[in-house]
């Protein structure tokens, strides 16, 4: 599914080059369940970023079941992750001004899909995440776990290939935590990869694989 070749990332200033990835060699392949970890600074976001194509790489190339993301302009990157990808941050990124339905609509919004599919696919969702009560809440009228609850639902309302999580659990207490690990875990049984950064040994247990990364260094896989 994805294939990273010799990545690096860096930044430059006055013939200074700060780097936050270096050769970064990795393959990941289609329903696993993979977990970034590392100290703080070492890249795990920048890696995921990269990976969700939110971020370009400054070397190397990435596929992406064999096309090849690092010579694809805006418009064409724009499209596959709007295609195949589904983000989930720790911040949750909810558009404050929209409804909970509104803010789970926003995808197929996006990929014009038409209204009466939307409305049904919506209201699978939201009936699958036991949310039916909250559609008409905004974001500031939900607690944390309900917030990423909402979050993780419009990531996954156009079926995305790939679901990418970093710190998904982070704001969260350990219970609605707990919650949150256990719905990505069903939802990689049912098919979908999932590559998470975070920092708790016991969500990256969640994961089949474990990604190390010190200093920008692949350290350990």
């Amino acid at each position: 599914m994805i294939e990273l070749k010799e990545i690096e990332k860096y930044y430059t200033n006055k013939f200074v080059k700060t780097f936050v990835l270096r050769n970064i060699d990795l393959k990941i392949e289609e329903g696993e369940f993979v977990s970034i970890m590392g100290p703080s600074g070492a890249g795990k976001s920048t890696l995921l970023y990269i990976l969700g194509m939110l971020d370009k790489p400054s070397n190397g190339e990435y596929l992406f079941y064999g096309e090849p993301v690092h010579k694809m302009n805006e418009r064409k990157l724009t499209n596959l992750h709007k295609s195949h990808i589904g983000f989930v941050f720790q911040q949750y990124h909810l558009i404050d001004e929209l409804t909970v339905y509104e803010n789970i609509e926003t995808p197929l919004l996006y990929q014009k899909v038409k209204a009466n599919v939307r409305k049904g696919l919506v209201a699978e969702v939201l009936d699958r995440f036991n949310i039916v009560a909250k559609k008409d809440l905004f974001p500031n009228q939900l607690s944390g776990g309900q917030q990423q609850l909402v979050a993780i639902a419009r990531a996954i309302i156009a079926k995305p290939k790939l679901i990418l999580a970093d710190e998904p659990t982070g704001n969260l207490h350990t219970t609605q935590g707990k919650e949150i690990m256990e719905l990505l875990k069903r939802l990689n049984n049912e098919g979908t990869t999932i590559i998470q950064v975070t920092h708790s040994d016991e969500n990256a247990k969640y994961g089949n694989r474990i990604i190390k990364l010190s200093d920008g260094w692949l350290s350990d896989d």
